[in-house]
């Protein structure tokens, strides 16, 4: 009865401290790098997506939440609804560390939807007290269920993996369980770390939901980072997509340039039903900038397979300037996957693109005049098609993206990068380029997806300059209202 109170006291506490921060935050909403277009933390800090999926008619956007540490601490999860992409409701933060078994954290995790309802799963975070490196010994990371009937409303927490019940094998680093039904079973993958620091993914099974056994483990013929986390693992048109985050890849010139990294494996082989190891050298990254990590997908209900990830990366070497603003990260615009082949190779990608609905903020297209744009609004949507050799587009004098010799790269300054210096890849063909530009953030997609550049930005006035030399290009510019929060 004790320990039950405890936990009733502890959520009222935290329930009442968050309010208190969302509250206060509302009277400081007019700053300057508040965004216009994308899914920002009500206050403090933001990272993972977690538990994207579409309920009926909305679409459901948890999120990793320390409301109360704008640099990070407590970890909760947030929630936004929509059902366009366009106009959201914030829910809360209804998932809080209250319980024994995630008393250091709520952990990322996933929903699975079936007509019982919202089937939810995270990590339940738990440091313990002493001299641990909490690596090896001292923490556990049990797999959690909570279940809704209509997506706001939630039951009594359930450990349904505890930490006890993992492989001996692996660290105390397992983590962010991704949940799907594939024929007569259910199916979970969890990032992993051995005791040798090698990354592998767990995959587990079940018949209900609620008791789970160990298959079998995913991994590479050689070794591949030391860690693999925030798992997805999903079939796109004929092809199997094993997405993850991994630690400790050594960092190159055309790629691998940020400090932790998020990409993919595609095979026409089902990885659940074979035994085959993945080979390193074909996992290709999600997005080449310096702002992306911890994507998660989910299957809507017209078929689409949708990515949202983090803008930002953990530990990254750059700063960001809206923490002066009490708050910190945000979520990418979700984009629409597809199986294609690379320009110019036989290898099969994903390529990546905004889903449609984001055309409904377009208001305004503006006129480009002798290949340039001035306007006072902060966010656009710019199309620039027919492009041919090399070309190069400056934004607020400070950033460049550029391509010649084979090479498209993403230059900031230090004035206006805070840190972000440059980020390139290797290309044959560049036809088209689509940027998203918000207050403080961009998102460049190159051949319909081929490539996305995505980063954080911070220039001292408002209003948009660009300068494009793109010889014959077609360029279309159109303003973008701000999406709606309730």
């Amino acid at each position: 009865m004790n320990e039950k109170n405890d936990k009733n006291d502890k959520n009222k506490n935290l329930c009442r401290l968050i309010i208190e921060a969302e509250n206060a935050q509302k009277k400081n909403m007019d700053t300057f790098y508040r965004l216009q277009f994308h899914l920002m933390p009500p206050v403090g800090w933001m990272n993972d997506p977690n538990g994207l999926c579409q309920f009926d008619d909305e679409y459901h956007i948890f999120f990793q939440y320390s409301p109360l540490h704008v640099h990070g601490g407590m970890k909760a999860w947030g929630h936004y609804v929509t059902k366009d992409f366009v106009t959201y409701n914030y829910c809360g933060a209804p998932f809080l560390p209250d319980e024994s078994f995630d008393t250091d954290g709520v952990f990322s995790g996933s929903a699975y939807v079936d007509k019982n309802g919202m089937h939810i799963f995270y990590t339940g975070n738990v440091e313990l007290p002493g001299d641990y490196d909490y690596t090896t010994a001292g923490r556990l990371a049990d797999t959690v269920l909570i279940e809704s009937k209509d997506g706001y409303n939630f039951s009594e927490k359930e450990v349904v993996i505890p930490t006890s019940s993992y492989p001996e094998t692996y660290s105390c680093h397992i983590r962010d369980p991704k949940v799907w039904k594939e024929n007569a079973y259910y199916y979970m993958v969890l990032g992993g770390r051995t005791r040798e620091d090698q990354g592998r993914i767990l995959v587990y099974r079940s018949d209900d939901l609620r008791y789970w056994s160990l298959l079998k483990e995913l991994k590479t013929r050689t070794p591949f980072a030391y860690m693999w986390e925030c798992p997805d693992l999903y079939k796109l048109e004929s092809h199997y997509v094993l997405s993850f985050s991994p630690q400790g890849i050594d960092r190159e010139e055309y790629r691998y340039q940020n400090i932790y990294h998020a990409g993919y494996f595609v095979t026409d082989t089902n990885p659940i039903t074979n035994d085959f190891s993945y080979e390193s050298d074909s996992f290709r990254e999600w997005d080449m900038g310096f702002d992306f990590y911890a994507p998660q997908s989910f299957l809507d209900n017209q078929g689409r397979r949708i990515m949202i990830g983090w803008v930002g990366v953990p530990y990254a070497q750059y700063q960001y300037a809206e923490v002066a603003e009490n708050w910190q990260h945000c979520l990418t615009i979700p984009r629409c996957l597809r199986i294609g082949k690379a320009q110019g190779e036989e290898r099969t990608i994903v390529y990546q693109y905004p889903i449609e609905e984001v055309n409904q903020l377009r208001t305004n297209q503006l006129k480009v005049e002798n290949y340039r744009i001035d306007c006072d609004d902060d966010g656009m949507d710019i199309l620039v098609e027919e492009l041919e050799g090399p070309f190069s587009i400056t934004l607020f004098d400070e950033i460049s993206f550029s391509y010649e010799n084979d090479t498209l790269m993403l230059s900031l300054s230090d004035e206006i990068g805070y840190g972000r210096d440059c980020r390139k890849c290797k290309i044959k063909h560049v036809k088209n380029l689509r940027i998203l530009l918000d207050v403080s953030l961009l998102e460049i997609f190159v051949n319909d997806g081929e490539y996305v550049f995505t980063s954080r930005f911070y220039k001292k006035e408002h209003g948009t300059h660009i300068q494009f030399d793109c010889k014959d290009a077609k360029i279309y510019a159109y303003i973008m209202k701000r999406i709606e929060i309730s």
